[in-house]
């Protein structure tokens, strides 16, 4: 997961009276620029974006036309999305979209935003179910959809069931499949973890998490608490909540030979690794680290 910095670009009152400031596009990138310096890697990048958005143009255009004197909607608009982008809240909130792997999914409040760390945990399902034929994969706590879309946008002949115990967020994954045109190939089951597939006496191959695990103690002191829901950061006091539950549901679903692969925090591959010792005392466990050289991924080889 990912932390974020405090606003420190000075006072609100660059947020205000805002209208003699943005006349043009160019006026307007130049201020948003300066507004959101504070809070935002790249401001000058985000407020093309935030532009971008406002006016549904592309970059090209915003260089084309730097002369086009916006209308006053435009104007309010923009100086309203920029604020709350300098206050703290992410850009793809306020985008209502986030990239990841290769495709692009809405998002909002209800859901996580995509990390980039992710996309590892995506790759090793790639290939775990690359040599085989008609698996059954199970998504738990599938947010936003992204690991069940990429999975049944390239695995043709696999049979894909997307998780969630928050009904918001699975209607938010069930309509990014249908923008992607691939909703009828995932099943889509609300509730907690492995529950439902129990209940059904449902069985698969694979299973794929990225659960909360952020410690309760810790997230109270990052940013990320103040706009992305809480259910799917907390992993209380010590991260590992649900890592436990998920291992004592997991035999009563997965077929012999099957596998688990767990998206973790840098910090967590021992204990996740032991407690899916203490349930498969005889699976192959691996981990594999991130693009930072951070361990990331656990894969549980029955």
């Amino acid at each position: 997961m990912l932390g974020t910095r405090k606003l420190s670009y000075g006072s609100e009152t660059h947020l205000e009276d805002t209208t003699s400031r943005i006349t043009t596009i160019k006026s307007a990138l130049t201020w948003a620029h300066h507004v959101l310096k504070g809070v935002a890697d790249n401001p000058s990048r985000e407020a093309r974006l935030l532009l971008c958005h406002v006016l549904d143009a592309q970059p090209e255009y915003l260089i084309q036309y730097e002369d086009k004197v916006l209308t006053i909607e435009e104007a309010a608009r923009f100086s309203q999305l920029a604020a709350e982008r300098a206050r703290g809240m992410p850009m793809a909130y306020l985008l209502g979209y986030q990239g990841f792997y290769d495709i692009e999914v809405a998002v909002n409040p209800d859901v996580l935003i995509p990390r980039p760390e992710t996309e590892l945990l995506v790759e090793k399902a790639l290939e775990w179910a690359s040599n085989r034929q008609h698996s059954f994969i199970v998504d738990v706590g599938t947010g936003s959809g992204i690991i069940a879309l990429v999975l049944a946008k390239h695995l043709r002949n696999a049979h894909i069931t997307a998780v969630d115990v928050s009904q918001t967020a699975l209607d938010v994954a069930q309509k990014n499949g249908e923008t992607l045109g691939v909703a009828n190939r995932v099943r889509w089951l609300h509730g907690d973890l492995l529950q439902p597939l129990i209940q059904m006496h449902d069985f698969v191959d694979l299973i794929v998490a990225n659960l909360p695990y952020i410690e309760t103690e810790v997230l109270g002191q990052l940013e990320v608490s103040k706009y992305e829901p809480i259910i799917a950061l907390n992993g209380g006091s010590d991260g590992l909540d649900y890592f436990r539950r998920l291992f004592a549901e997991a035999p009563f679903v997965l077929r012999p030979r099957g596998a688990i692969l767990l998206e973790i925090g840098a910090s967590q591959s021992y204990h996740v690794s032991e407690l899916a010792r203490q349930t498969f005392p005889d699976a192959v466990i691996t981990v594999d680290k991130d693009l930072g050289n951070h361990d990331r991924v656990v894969s549980v080889q029955l």
